[in-house]
């Protein structure tokens, strides 16, 4: 049976794994845990969750509870305690088949549940009293997702006394030996570490009866694609594999087809929007350039007015620009970057969900697997690289019924990437022009005009507090200048408007420039040595425009391979695995590209944390001569 190819082009579908079995079921909003996100943090109350919602009418047909799925009933109380009640799609198709043991292949949105699907019946798994050996092993590709789904699982099994373990870099090991040396159940894991642990021996795997690949797209598009090979390999091969996607590219399948036993394959449909409807994400683009995004940036907020937004950057430098910049022009922004320790990021989130932030500034690698339930807008302050990214990204918004808006800042030679992204997402992406300063006068007398009649419609009694001071003012000017005045002052009230227009950016293709080069164009992006910008191997040669050559102290000799190199930045920093240049692997050390603007973040990063189960120095490249 063929598989239907979902959010993919039709020249790229192959054909799925052997005897995958197919279900596909129309996403809706029922009530179950994380119906409002995938990594929703427990306790946090799920978007649609009908404690007090409507008994369905008798002629409606009910879908089922997760009691009708045969779940344990230490699991159901955990559930009934956090208000849960019904699975979504996704929990409902995926569960039962779980839990009788099939491998399983599994697409489905941001926000559908995929957490639960996976963690109720990994729970089933747990002896009664736990054992020493770890039966569960969920490899997860960042840091903030390991601690979420770790959490979320805990809380399920709170009253089986589930024993599970969030194992990640970027910080001491000592904690995490100590607990494995106990005994834990199940092991939340980024692949890096989880190799790290596997070679030193203390993650040992003989007893692991499921393993699941969470969010297997982006650890790929994070080049942990070796890593995960070669834990697959190292885990007992009778066992249970489990697979979950919010895209399903070609290469997924390939790994479903190495890796899983006749899986079932679960596909559950985007909601489509009824004809003539408007979507529940609005996406639109603006083409601006560079030298004038935050300007950009800061004038198109004002516009939209969100309730809580975040908006996605591509470094710490950018990040930290910003939010002072948008700080500056009254905005409650606050930064998220993995420079910062992680209490002190709990503290931001929970700051941007009690409303006491309105905007979150984040690396893609800090914001992994947030869900805010006030959220309103995404901002994209660069296209992203990976068209799966921007799905991730648009997807915290616009959930479990709530509109949302997605915006993104375009440069004149990122147009062509917006195409391809919408040909993956599967909805245009309207085009609009930069708001004018005319537009933004407009926008704030708007806002004056209805704070005053909303004050006009409010309680008499207040208004009758200043009625000394208009008969003072009547007494001695007419009353519309009266009205004028006060109009005025409540129109300076709300802040200076800008009072200088954004250029239009040039969109005319630049002589000799192509699509793919350039700093971060494709054919810089994807070389892996000198010899694919015509040196000749071992020979040390200056850094592609743009960006600079960081120097590792492993190489060959320690095992080091480029997805070793390109996992440990993508993980550890804020820069993407597509944003690292050339990388040059020697006997005893290894040279990487990352952008300028990222060098000393990436740098900063690394240096506690540990490439094959070594600690590596790292630094700027002085040019040594190669060996």
């Amino acid at each position: 049976m063929t598989a239907p190819a979902l959010d993919r082009d039709p020249a790229d579908v192959e054909t799925p794994a052997e005897g995958v079995q197919d279900v596909e079921t129309p996403a809706d909003e029922t009530t179950s845990p994380d119906a409002a996100t995938d990594d929703a943090a427990p306790g946090v109350p799920a978007q649609g969750r009908r404690d007090d919602a409507p008994a369905p009418a008798a002629d409606e047909e009910s879908g089922p509870t997760f009691a009708d799925l045969g779940l344990r009933p230490e699991v159901l109380r955990a559930l009934s305690a956090l208000g849960y009640e019904e699975p979504t799609p996704i929990q409902a198709e995926s569960i039962r088949p779980l839990l009788a043991g099939h491998d399983l292949l599994g697409q489905a949105a941001t926000g559908t549940g995929k957490t639960a699907a996976f963690a109720l019946p990994l729970l089933e798994k747990i002896p009664a009293g736990g054992g020493r050996r770890p039966v569960g092993l969920v490899l997860v590709p960042t840091r903030e997702l390991a601690l979420q789904v770790s959490e979320a699982i805990t809380t399920y099994g709170k009253q089986l006394g589930a024993r599970v373990l969030a194992v990640y870099g970027g910080t001491p090991i000592g904690r995490q030996l100590r607990e494995l040396e106990r005994g834990v159940d199940i092991v939340v894991a980024t692949p890096g570490r989880a190799i790290d642990h596997i070679g030193r021996g203390t993650l040992p795997l003989a007893a692991v009866q499921t393993v699941v690949l969470d969010e297997a797209d982006e650890m790929l598009d994070m080049g942990f694609a070796e890593d995960i090979e070669e834990i697959l390999s190292a885990a007992p091969q009778e066992r249970q594999t489990v697979l979950f996607s919010a895209t399903m590219p070609p290469r997924i399948d390939r790994i479903a087809r190495k890796h899983l036993n006749q899986p079932v394959r679960i596909s559950i449909a985007k909601k489509r929007t009824a004809e003539g409807e408007a979507p529940q994400v609005r996406q639109t683009a603006y083409v601006v350039g560079r030298q004038h995004k935050v300007a950009a940036l800061g004038r198109i907020l004002d516009l939209e007015q969100p309730t809580a937004a975040i908006v996605f950057c591509r470094t710490r430098e950018e990040v930290d620009t910003i939010t002072e910049r948008l700080g500056a022009r009254g905005y409650r922004a606050e930064a998220l970057h993995g420079g910062m320790g992680q209490e002190q990021r709990d503290k931001v989130v929970s700051r941007l969900r009690a409303g006491a932030a309105q905007l979150l500034i984040a690396t893609d690698v800090a914001a992994r697997g947030l869900d805010v339930e006030q959220l309103s807008h995404v901002v994209n302050f660069d296209v992203p690289a990976a068209p799966e990214s921007y799905v991730h990204r648009i997807g915290r918004v616009g959930r479990a019924g709530r509109e949302g808006v997605a915006l993104t800042l375009a440069e004149p030679r990122e147009r062509r990437q917006l195409s391809v992204i919408e040909r993956v997402a599967g909805a245009p992406i309207a085009v609009a022009p930069l708001p004018t300063v005319a537009d933004l006068r407009a926008h704030r007398l708007q806002e004056t005009r209805a704070a005053v009649a909303g004050a006009l419609d409010g309680d008499r009694a207040e208004l009758d507090e200043v009625r000394g001071v208009l008969d003072a003012l009547l007494a001695e000017h007419g009353a519309e200048e009266v009205a004028l005045a006060a109009l005025r002052l409540a129109h300076r009230a709300q802040g200076a408007v800008d009072d200088q227009e954004i250029p239009a950016a040039d969109t005319r293709p630049r002589a000799g420039v192509g699509r793919d080069s350039g700093p971060r164009g494709r054919d810089s992006r994807d070389s892996r040595g000198p010899a694919s910008r015509g040196g000749r191997p071992g020979a040390r040669t200056g850094p592609a425009a743009g960006n600079a050559k960081l120097f590792v102290g492993v190489g060959r000799r320690a095992g080091v391979r480029p997805g070793d190199l390109v996992g440990a930045i993508a993980n550890e920093s804020p820069v993407s695995g597509r944003d690292i240049g050339a990388i040059e692997i020697t006997e005893r050390f290894s040279l990487v590209e990352v952008p300028e603007s990222a060098a000393d973040d990436v740098v900063a990063a690394l240096r506690g944390s540990t490439i094959k189960g070594r600690k590596a120095m790292v630094r700027r490249d002085r040019d040594e001569p190669a060996s």
